[in-house]
């Protein structure tokens, strides 16, 4: 689960990681109180939205840029107010942007030098590690391929817990030295804190930086939460915004199916996660492209399946769909029976290819010839996809 930059400073500040003073706002009937609460100066507009590359974005009536910094809080209302409400595109929105519904107001700092600093899960070891580098306020991955000399890496532990030598192995790294190594090896501790005791899968200060009075200051913040983790954060839960997750994914999730949409044509419903990875690979190799990633687990009920039909032909760009269920636990009769009651349910009126294996095969299959329903049986995963690009038309490549 994504949190809003703010939500992720609210949570820095309870962790004593320093931050500017800011104030967030959901209403222009509260621009006033918000930029009543900062100092006098410049202020930071920011919009709030699940994306990166805010600065750069363009908004639908052709504002530009997400993140201003200007000199006056009067300036800083009326860039609020084109914001709030707008829709904001970035490179990472795709094309239909985000709604901006939240805009963030923090005073200026008066900056030195930028630095980037991180902590996420390395799975290769399984180990938290810390990413630092010199090279603040760009993407990590343009420093990681174009200088990565410039970047600190260091691995924690999870059993001894962090030490007082990672913090300073990450200062020295960065080239601190002096009042500068305590400081960092503060905000490490801290941040190293906030990611364990949150369950967070990524906490990101992009930048962090040093500013003219000798001060290390977390500018920006981001940090996503691990979904498997929120039962023990009924707080965190309390974070999530709806608003900036496909309706189709939340949807799903009320329903226990592992759903993430993507950009094609022909509809996937699989049971397995590493079933579906396949099932979408193979489409590509036959010259489709997925509409989505959908896993029903590997004991659906009838009724999870149908709403599963439901939530992948609401998509308006699918053109076929394809069905990949190998029964072990979940029984292919009752797949078959949901996926007859779906396509009654939502009078299917695109291609359907179904591919059964496993345990009650043959009931299943009898079950899908006899619903009277124009579904396409394949024998083998290439068979089906093959079917299934062939009858939806193939990519739209």
């Amino acid at each position: 689960m994504n949190i809003h930059e703010y939500q992720a400073k609210e949570l820095f500040a309870r962790y004593g990681i320093p931050i500017p003073a800011g104030s967030a706002v959901q209403s222009t009937d509260d621009f006033d109180t918000a930029l009543d609460s900062l100092p006098d100066g410049g202020v930071v507009v920011k919009a709030q939205i699940h994306a990166g590359g805010r600065g750069k974005g363009h908004f639908s009536d052709g504002y530009v840029g997400g993140v201003k910094v200007l000199g006056s809080k009067d300036d800083a209302r009326e860039a609020g107010s084109r914001m709030l409400g707008n829709t904001l595109t970035t490179k990472q929105t795709g094309p239909d942007g985000r709604q901006v519904q939240t805009v963030y107001f923090t005073e200026v700092s008066s900056i030195q030098k930028e630095y980037y600093l991180a902590i996420l899960l390395d799975c290769s070891s399984a180990q938290p590690v810390f990413i630092a580098s010199t090279e603040g306020g760009m993407d990590i991955e343009t420093v990681a391929e174009e200088t990565p000399e410039k970047i600190t890496r260091v691995s924690v532990d999870p059993i001894h817990g962090l030490k007082p030598y990672h913090g300073r192995k990450i200062a020295f790294g960065l080239g601190f030295t002096g009042e500068h190594v305590k400081q960092m090896s503060g905000i490490v501790s801290s941040l190293y804190r906030l990611f364990w005791e949150t369950d967070a899968s990524l906490v990101e200060i992009n930048p962090l930086t040093v500013t003219e009075e000798g001060e290390i200051v977390a500018l920006d913040a981001k940090m996503s939460l691990d979904d498997n983790a929120l039962f023990r954060h009924p707080d965190l839960v309390t974070m999530r915004d709806l608003n900036e997750e496909d309706p189709k994914e939340v949807e799903a999730s009320q329903y226990s199916l592992n759903y993430i949409a993507l950009d094609g044509t022909i509809a996937c419903l699989v049971n397995g996660a590493g079933l579906a990875m396949a099932t979408m690979d193979i489409i590509k190799h036959f010259g489709g492209n997925p509409a989505n990633f959908l896993d029903v687990g590997g004991s659906a009920t009838a009724e999870q399946v149908e709403q599963a039909f439901k939530i992948i032909l609401s998509d308006p760009r699918v053109r076929g769909v394809l069905v990949n269920i190998f029964g072990g636990i979940m029984k292919c009769d009752i797949i078959a029976a949901g996926i007859i009651a779906a396509a009654k349910a939502v009078n299917l009126s695109v291609p359907l290819v179904v591919r059964l294996e496993g345990t009650n095969v043959d009931a299943g299959k009898k079950l899908l010839e006899e619903s009277g329903l124009a579904i396409t049986s394949a024998d083998s995963l290439s068979d089906a996809a093959t079917k299934i690009v062939e009858l939806s038309g193939g990519s739209e490549d």
